[in-house]
Formats: C-alpha cells, sequence, structure tokens
C-alpha cells in the first residue's frame, strides 16, 4: 500500500499494490485485465502437486503448525489466487475512511501481482493499479479520466513491492512458501523470521504466531511509504490480521491492518476485508 499524493494522501495493503501507464479510469480497468490476461497466458496451471508433510520439514517448528493448521496438507500447491477485498483507507489518523474495492491475481511460478482498486472521495472516482512482474513494479494512481496523480516506477518500488508479495504469500497462499526462494531462521517458539528472494531483491520479515497456530502478525523493515513530495521513506511495515475463515478447505485471515510504524508514531492507512478467495484458476474469466 502506498499513499496517494500531496493532500490526496491514501494508501492501501499489502495483505498490498503496483501498476502500469493508463489514461482514464476505463483504461485503468483495460490495463490492469490486460495485464492478468498475459500473466495467464504466461503462467499456465501444471499438473498438480499434493503438498505432503514431508516437505515442510525443514521450517521452524511455528511455520509447520501454521501450516498444518491453515489445512494446506494433503492439498494441491499453490499455483496463482485470486482475492477480493473491500477496504476503509485513511488520508491520516485524523481523516474520515474512504471505503473501496479491490480485485487482486497472483502467480507463483514466475513471482507476479496485480491489485486492482477503485475508490472515491468527495465523488471524484480514483483508480489504482499496482503491478509487479518479471523482477519490476509499478504503480499509477488515477483521477477521474483527468490526470495521473501518481505515476510511479523504480528499484526501490520493487523493493517494496517484494514485500507486499510476501505478505500475501504467507497470508493468503501459505502452500507457495515451499520454495527454493524462501529461507528461514527460527526465532522462538511463535516466532520466525522469513527470507524471500525474487531475482536481486531479497526482502525478509518476522512472522508472529499464537497458540493456536494462526499468523498474526507480518513485520517487515524492507518497505518504503510514498510521501507528500513523491519520495519514499523506508519505515517499518506491519500487518496485523485475525479472524480465520475456511476458503476452499484453507483457512486464510479475513480481517487485517495496513500500518506505517514512524518514529513519530503509529499511522494505520488501511483496514481490510476479505470478501472472496480462490486458487488455482485456469483463466481470469474462469469458473
Amino acid at each position: 500500500m502506498n499513499q496517494w499524493k500531496s493532500n490526496i494522501r491514501l494508501n492501501a495493503v499489502g495483505i498490498g499494490l503496483a501498476c502500469g501507464f493508463v489514461f482514464a479510469c476505463n483504461s485503468v480497468q483495460s490495463s490492469f485485465d490486460s495485464k492478468v490476461e498475459s500473466e495467464f497466458k504466461a503462467q499456465p496451471l501444471v499438473d498438480e502437486q499434493m503438498v505432503t508433510e514431508s516437505q515442510i520439514q525443514y521450517m521452524p517448528p511455528p511455520v509447520r503448525k501454521y501450516l498444518k493448521y491453515t489445512g494446506v496438507i494433503g492439498k494441491p500447491k499453490v499455483q496463482n489466487i485470486r482475492i477480493v477485498f473491500e477496504e476503509l483507507m485513511y488520508q491520516n489518523s485524523e481523516a474520515k475512511p474512504m471505503v473501496s474495492s479491490s480485485d487482486q491475481f497472483n502467480f507463483f511460478k514466475k513471482p507476479a501481482r496485480h491489485f486492482f482498486m477503485k475508490a472515491s472521495m468527495m465523488g471524484i472516482p480514483f483508480r489504482v493499479l499496482h503491478s509487479y512482474s518479471e523482477e519490476k513494479a509499478t504503480m499509477v494512481v488515477r483521477v477521474a479520466s483527468l490526470f495521473n496523480a501518481v505515476n510511479l516506477s523504480g528499484e526501490e518500488l520493487s523493493i517494496a513491492e517484494t514485500v507486499t508479495l510476501l505478505n500475501d504469500l504467507c497470508l493468503f497462499a501459505p502452500s507457495a512458501l515451499i520454495d527454493k526462494r524462501v529461507t528461514w531462521k527460527q526465532l522462538d517458539s511463535l516466532s520466525a523470521k522469513v527470507i524471500f528472494q525474487n531475482g536481486k531483491y531479497k526482502v525478509s520479515a518476522i512472522l508472529y504466531f499464537n497458540d493456536r497456530g494462526e499468523l498474526v502478525q507480518f513485520v517487515s523493515e524492507d518497505r518504503s511509504a510514498l510521501q507528500d513530495d513523491g519520495s519514499l521513506r523506508k519505515a517499518r511495515w506491519t500487518t496485523p490480521v485475525r479472524d480465520y475463515k475456511e476458503f476452499h478447505g484453507i483457512k486464510v485471515p479475513t480481517y487485517g491492518e495496513a500500518i506505517w510504524n514512524y518514529p513519530e508514531g503509529n499511522f494505520t492507512y488501511g483496514k481490510f476485508f476479505l470478501k472472496s478467495l480462490e486458487y488455482n484458476r485456469k483463466g481470469q474469466k474462469s469458473e
């Protein structure tokens, strides 16, 4: 998630975002659809591989317990996911929330994430497209059909969106953590450090679990927040989650928050409500 710009500063999570170049609200939707369709063509489903308990033995105990709790053992390994959220987004800690909705597709053979958000403020429509593919991230915020309020790319954004992708892996596609690009370090009985390397980008987070085996907190020092002047500021990023429910046999959190832990104080810029989750789709329009 990031912020919009000047006095329209908005952020949106990683339970997160990234984008491309577009010219109107409808064209943002078209760009999202095109990117997702291209990803399905580049990463079609392959033969299903069932997750076995032997495949997770190398992981720290709290991570093994988490994967067992979610129910991934004996289920097909996740190759792609579609996630639909409703959100409350905040311009600042005193502002009233802006209601929004989002549609997101993630792919895991070649890590990719495309996130499209619809929102409005004072009757003015906003469209946000975050895209991460081929180890590159872009972000566009479109105001009505008039201008791009935000249009970003570059290495620092790509690092930030690599963290967002890792967050999605941990929260919504835990079986995809069984991957040579993901390594671990146990910290104690209820926490572990996860390291994810995608090409030249290497990011990490601390995962905190409760006694039931639920992942309840994701904390990373590797993400940056977009500031009003257009710069990116490195800050601790945390996403506490709760209210686990089962989708297609897998337990995932259905409520989460996105928080920047600034030295001057915490800022919760987004609250996310999971509406639907689908695994291993054959295409964007598939059943």
